[in-house]
């Protein structure tokens, strides 16, 4: 273990106030990498807050974003920096998990700090390409409101954001696990990192297609305007829910889109050991519960109305988890599930 249990404690016990949710799909991980995981969750959502805190001005949250960062490029904590973000953040928090994240933010970085060197070396790697996602945000959607909507240009930049909050996550991932895990030693590392890439970018994908009206009204549209355009169509025009059919081609290359990443996703599943089972189901159902989503993205007639949320309903999701736990996270019985979706997917009637 790269962590006392002194450590581990103090860490979970940050999570479970943090996320439980996050704290419950934790324990799927297999020992050795959790309190890795755990701790990269809770920085890069940490970032994700300071980003977020739309109280405070753009260019401050940019300065504070960059200050976080800064901590894992230096051989030393910036004790002072870090007690600025605390407050001149947390007054603004409306959430309460978020407070009390930010709250905690020195115990994470004295845990981080106890890390092994190579943990802390690929922790540094992930939370410099990370916040640079969440730079892209602030730097790319001035507005936060429909009233100052703007899109992404094309579909490079779009490739190049997904890889930024997710892409690169996958690439953590793998370098965790291939560490830690002695089951993993014969994966060729960089090239299951690249499949790792393509896992995150396609559930970034499908949480940009069922989030895609709601991120219009804050001010930010993902639909790279090259792909509009050939449609005939500018951001503006997604605000009004009448312009879904017109979209739909659009939307169905998006979603194809992803699920070609996620297909690869599956690979990298499958490529798991048998004995990691619980590695298995963790690579699993993200995969199974996005393309449950993208089958109703696919056809949701109210893609464009705000007030819907669009995802895999709760008894899908207990459904997806029965199935894979009770078969041991059986590659047949998972491969014939996802094959059951991608047709679903790809070649349900667009309406």
């Amino acid at each position: 273990m790269s962590t006392d249990s002194a450590t581990h404690e103090l860490l979970h016990g940050i999570l479970k106030q943090v996320s439980r949710s996050f704290y419950l799909t934790l324990n799927v991980l297999p020992q050795g990498v959790r309190d890795q995981m755990g701790l990269s969750y809770l920085f890069a959502r940490a970032a994700d807050t300071i980003a977020d805190t739309e109280l405070i001005d753009r260019e401050l949250r940019l300065k504070y974003l960059n200050q976080f960062s800064a901590q894992f490029q230096t051989a030393e904590i910036d004790w002072k920096a870090v007690q600025e973000i605390q407050t001149a953040l947390i007054p603004h928090q409306r959430d309460s998990a978020e407070s009390i994240l930010l709250q905690r933010l020195e115990d994470c970085l004295k845990l981080y700090e106890n890390f092994s060197a190579g943990d802390r070396e690929q922790i540094q790697w992930l939370m410099e390409v990370l916040p640079d996602g969440m730079k892209m945000d602030l730097d790319r959607f001035p507005g936060e409101s429909a009233t100052h909507l703007t899109a992404l240009s094309t579909l490079d930049e779009l490739d190049r954001y997904t890889y930024y909050v997710a892409g690169c996550v996958g690439e953590f991932w793998t370098r965790m696990v291939c560490a830690h895990r002695p089951a993993m030693a014969r994966w060729d590392v960089a090239e299951m990192s690249a499949i790792g890439v393509r896992f995150g970018k396609g559930l970034q994908l499908t949480n940009i297609v069922k989030d895609i009206a709601r991120d219009l009204h804050n001010g930010r549209c993902y639909v790279p305007e090259s792909l509009l355009k050939e449609a005939g169509l500018k951001p503006a025009d997604l605000l009004n829910e009448d312009s879904l059919p017109k979209f739909r081609p659009i939307l169905d290359r998006l979603v194809r889109l992803a699920m070609e990443h996620l297909d690869q996703g599956w690979i990298y599943a499958m490529a798991i050991p048998r004995s990691e089972i619980r590695q298995r189901l963790a690579c699993m159902w993200p995969i199974l519960l996005a393309g449950e989503t993208l089958k109703r993205v696919a056809t949701a007639p109210d893609l464009l109305n705000p007030a819907v949320n669009v995802k895999a309903p709760r008894g899908v999701v207990y459904r997806v988890m029965a199935l894979t736990v009770f078969t041991g996270a059986s590659g047949h019985v998972g491969t014939a599930y996802w094959n059951r979706l991608r047709k679903q997917v790809l070649s349900e009637p667009q309406q």
